[in-house]
């Protein structure tokens, strides 16, 4: 009884150290004199009373072991359990003392430092599992003496050194998994005497040296992961004889020599994974006989000859990998017989004949890539329609005939290349219909006819290659609807008349090629709005005439430009010197003159990119003569117009004198102002920012003071922790958000001076269509007034929309859909593409706003914080409630996994129509069930909790919702190192289509929680 008194001591005293709330998730624990812990949740008993077992998995519970007294459980405590929570710090030496203990699970958790020396005491241990924390140190030596030992789990840690060579004394080990470590060295030779393996995990490591030979005696595998090391030397060859496999991967190593002729004799067999290798040789023809083969993946070797026409009978083939190697005869004839084949990909090889009629007739297709090859064939009937097909690559092969209008319902492409062969005809017009194609290439044929206008209507398009061909006719003026367009390739064709001044609304272009085409009349000034774009601006070999655009010279981040072989004429615009990026520059054959920029592209241009003008002046070492007075009026007017000058320049003058006494009038009035506002600017020496984009210099402290009637409540529109936001629309017509300061105390002046500037320095160096672009800004420590000006985003924010009944029926599933693609892209962005990388912080409800359209725009950077390399990023808890991932409460550690975890709530919050606090606490629940089969989710169905204000989805969108939860879900994960990047959320939604073409496993009405997030 005494025994028992201090087990209670001992449990209730570290349950009182946890620092959630134990008493909701362990309330049977508690002090009672009638009633025996045995009764307690998680816990066992043996048949004297005293505690033996303790199970209490998937509670979420924080804390540490320090206060857990393991010597008050020694006599009787066989097993513990504590996986899935949220337990942290070391594991405590006095862990040896439960001598007894036969099962030890501590997974799943967030546990450092090293695996204490201790742990080999325990003798009696069968089962031991320390996966998925961020334990650190080596494997002990000594963990060989733990003989009974079943199941040894050390995977997803932080583990250094080698594989100690005491684990081969563990003969009664069925599952070893070390996986995701930093384990280095050899696999110990004798690691084959573990005879009673099924399961061994040695993968993402840095393992080098040869798969050992007496691993072949591991016949009771049906597991084997090898995969991202850089093991070496060849692959046993008689691996045969481990004839339970079912999962063979040793991809991303650096093996070497044949596939073994052995391989046929696994017959159970289903994943063969064995690309990223130097493998030489053919495909063994026996590996027709792995009949249960679902998976066979051989890309990025040096496999050579013809594919062995036995793997016509792999009648279970779903993917197909043979890419990027040097293969060579015809296709395999049959691949495709039993109508299940999901992605055939034979790329980069030297594959010749026809496209097998089995091919073209796998309807069940997601990926068929055979591109560059030595492929002929008549492509005009030679495909149909493919429903679940997304990537489709024919590239550089020696294809012929027409494009099919069958193109067009291909639904769920996104990715289409037809580039480099010897296609004719014309552009099908059905094309427009593919709604969701993000690219497609079909330069270097033999097309002709007009680019057809449906094209245009392809508002999910990024990249469109159409150069190379004979295309004739008008460019339409619908290539401003290109909305996501980014790459822009009309080169070579016979394309004629004006650029369309609408090319200037994509204003996500990064290159334009319109060169070697008959384009003429002006540049139109409009292309000058492209501020996104920094490739390529290439205009060369047209007929365009006319003055250079000053407006090009807004094209600041722009890398290389050419004009060339045109008629433009006059003199360089002034504001080229403003190009700052641009390193490449080909002004040639035109009839250009006037002084040359003053900027390193034209400084270090080659004479030949200059040449055939009518005559630059400069730099006379470079050969320019010297520009006089007369050169520097050329640049803006002809050369011999004496009257002209003669006129203009007085008018300048006058100009001059006029623009003097305006300057000193608005002075007078600015001072008025300032007066009356009871702060005197004009003499401060301290710092006074102000900075205007794109407005001509309008928006001004007065004007948006004279718009808000200063900042009078009625014009408020939000208010926030750093702020409030107020709608203002000036003199210009034009409406903007003003997003005002809250006045700080000294205390925290300085936080919000640096919260201010912070905001300021993230928006200015970003230009997204999904993130609110900043217009200006002023700060005054004087008057202590900081204000931000932004573009105004009609509906305001995501929770205005979900509590407006009226704007949430609007918002429909597409629209939600599009809405969580466009907020993925624009944190994708900040996170991948800006330098450094950006994270938001605070991404909530309140900061993701809505335009007209119902599309996504990021704000509110004030709580945004730059990484930089040598940044340790520990910084205070900021952010929304509701929304901050769980690691910041106790390791204030910001990295691009906590905006992961909020936009996962963002998802949920889209598609649910209000916060999903409840369901993220049951997913946290399903996730650590104890019991597989636990009922936890198995009630709630996923229909059930969608937004009710709008129709149930149907059809495909049910396919895709159910996908995009399954994407939220990975993000909410809690440990920040299980969740997806950004970019590879962003492409998993942009790929929503391929994913969504599952069938269901059972009807959407049916579906549960519990399904979504174990499937």
């Amino acid at each position: 009884m005494v025994i028992v008194e201090e087990q209670v001591d001992a449990l209730l005293e570290w349950k009182s150290t946890l620092i959630n709330d134990t008493h909701s998730l362990l309330p049977s624990w508690k002090r009672n004199s009638t009633e025996s812990p045995c009764k307690w949740y998680g816990i066992t008993c043996n048949k004297e009373g005293s505690v033996a077992k303790l199970n209490i998995t998937g509670l979420g519970l924080q804390g540490t072991l320090h206060n857990f007294d393991f010597s008050s459980l020694s006599s009787s405590f066989d097993s513990l359990d504590l996986s899935q929570n949220k337990l942290f710090s070391s594991i405590p030496s006095q862990i040896s003392n439960l001598s007894k203990l036969t099962h030890l699970d501590l997974s799943a958790n967030n546990f450092s430092g090293h695996i204490p020396l201790e742990i080999v005491s325990l003798t009696s241990l069968r089962y031991l599992d320390l996966g998925e924390n961020q334990i650190s140190g080596f494997i002990p030596q000594k963990i060989g003496n733990l003989y009974f030992l079943t199941d040894l789990g050390l995977y997803s840690n932080n583990l250094t050194g080698s594989i100690p060579t005491s684990v081969c004394n563990l003969t009664n080990l069925t599952r070893l998994s070390i996986y995701k470590n930093q384990i280095s060295g050899v696999i110990p030779h004798d690691i084959g005497r573990l005879s009673s393996l099924t399961l061994l995990n040695l993968a993402s490591n840095d393992l080098n040296g040869s798969i050992p030979t007496s691993l072949t005696n591991l016949t009771s595998l049906n597991t084997l992961f090898l995969q991202d090391n850089q093991l070496s030397g060849i692959i046993p060859q008689d691996i045969g004889r481990l004839s339970s496999l079912i999962y063979l991967l040793v991809n991303e190593n650096q093996l070497t020599g044949t596939i073994p002729q052995d391989i046929g004799k696994l017959r159970s067999l289903s994943f063969l994974y064995m690309s990223l290798n130097k493998l030489t040789g053919p495909i063994p023809a026996s590996v027709g006989n792995l009949r249960n083969l679902s998976h066979l993946v051989l890309f990025t070797n040096q496999l050579n000859g013809s594919v062995p026409m036995e793997i016509n009978n792999l009648t279970q083939l779903k993917l197909l990998y043979l890419s990027d190697n040097n293969f060579s005869g015809y296709l395999p004839q049959n691949v495709c017989q039993t109508g299940i084949l999901e992605e055939f990909s034979a790329a980069d090889n030297s594959f010749t004949g026809p496209i097998p009629r089995s091919l073209r007739n796998c309807t069940s297709l997601r990926v068929f890539e055979l591109g560059n090859n030595e492929l002929v064939d008549n492509i005009t009937e030679a495909f149909h329609v493919y429903p679940y097909l997304t990537w489709f690559m024919m590239s550089n092969n020696k294809f012929y005939g027409e494009l099919s209008k069958h193109w067009g319902d291909c639904q769920n492409l996104t990715f289409l290349f037809f580039s480099g062969n010897n296609i004719s005809g014309s552009i099908p017009s059905e094309m427009g219909k593919l709604k969701i194609l993000g690219q497609l290439y079909l330069d270097s044929n033999n097309l002709v006819g007009k680019i057809p206008e449906e094209l245009f209507g392809l508002s999910s398009l990024i990249e469109l290659d159409l150069s190379k061909n004979k295309l004739s006719g008008r460019l339409s003026s619908a290539v401003g609807m290109l909305s996501s367009l980014q790459s822009l390739d009309l080169s070579t064709n016979k394309l004629i008349g004006s650029i369309p001044r609408q090319l200037g609304e994509c204003s996500k272009l990064l290159s334009v090629n319109l060169s070697t085409n008959s384009f003429n009349e002006t540049i139109p000034p409009e292309i000058g709005n492209l501020d996104s774009i920094q490739i390529l601006l290439d205009l060369s070999y047209n007929d365009l005439s006319g003055k250079i655009p000053s407006t090009l010279g807004k094209l600041s981040k722009l890398i290389k430009l050419n004009l060339s072989h045109n008629k433009l004429s006059g003199s360089i615009p002034s504001s080229f010197d403003q190009m700052l990026s641009l390193t490449t520059v080909d002004v040639s054959y035109n009839e250009l003159s006037g002084p040359v920029p003053n900027i390193k592209a034209f400084e270090n241009a080659s004479v030949d990119a200059l040449k055939n003008n009518k005559g630059f002046c400069g730099d006379k070492s470079r050969g320019f003569n010297p520009c006089n007075t007369t050169a520097v009026i050329e640049r803006n007017e002809k050369k011999d117009n004496k009257l002209f000058l003669i006129i203009l320049l007085p008018l300048f003058a006058s100009l001059f004198l006029l623009f003097i006494l305006c300057a000193i009038l608005f002075r007078l009035r600015k001072r008025s102002v300032r007066n009356a506002a009871g702060s005197d600017r004009a003499t401060t020496t301290r710092r006074n920012l102000f900075s205007v984009w794109n407005y001509d210099g309008k928006i001004v402290f007065e004007d948006i003071i004279e718009a808000t009637e200063d900042f009078d409540t009625k014009y408020c529109i939000g208010t926030g922790g750093y702020g409030s936001v107020y709608k203002a629309e000036l003199s210009t017509g034009q409406v903007v958000a003003v997003k005002k300061l809250h006045p700080s105390d000294e205390d925290s002046e300085g936080f919000e001076l640096k919260s201010f500037e912070s905001e300021v320095h993230a928006l200015t160096e970003i230009r997204h269509r999904n993130i609110v672009k900043l217009f200006g800004y002023y700060s005054n420590l004087e008057t202590r007034i900081s204000f931000l000006v932004y573009e105004f985003v009609e509906r305001g924010s995501l929770k205005d929309v979900l509590s407006d009944g009226a704007q949430a029926a609007e918002f429909d599933w597409k629209k939600r859909l599009r809405f969580i693609a466009g907020t993925a892209n624009a944190l994708a962005y900040m996170h991948h593409d800006c330098v450094p990388a950006l994270i938001h912080r605070d991404i909530s409800s309140n900061n993701v706003l809505l335009d007209s359209e119902y599309e996504a725009r990021v704000s509110d950077f004030g709580t945004s914080r730059i990484l930089k390399p040598d940044s340790s990023n520990w910084t205070s808890l900021a952010g929304t409630y509701g929304y901050v991932a769980p690691e910041l409460a106790y390791t204030m550690r910001v990295t691009e996994k906590c905006d992961v975890y909020s936009f996962g709530v963002i998802i949920l919050e889209v598609l649910m129509g209000k916060h999903p606090s409840e369901i993220i606490t049951l997913l946290s629940q399903i996730l650590l069930s104890s019991t597989p089969l636990s009922d936890v989710g198995e009630n709630i169905r996923l229909r059930d909790i969608l937004d009710q204000c709008i129709e149930a989805p149907t059809g495909a969108v049910q396919k895709e919702i159910l996908h995009i939860v399954k994407v939220g879900f990975s993000c909410l994960q809690d440990d920040p190192c299980t969740r997806p990047t950004m970019q590879e959320v962003s492409a998993e939604l942009q790929m929503l289509s391929v994913q969504s073409r599952e069938d269901l496993a059972k009807p959407f009405e049916m579906i549960t929680l519990r399904d979504m997030v174990l499937s």
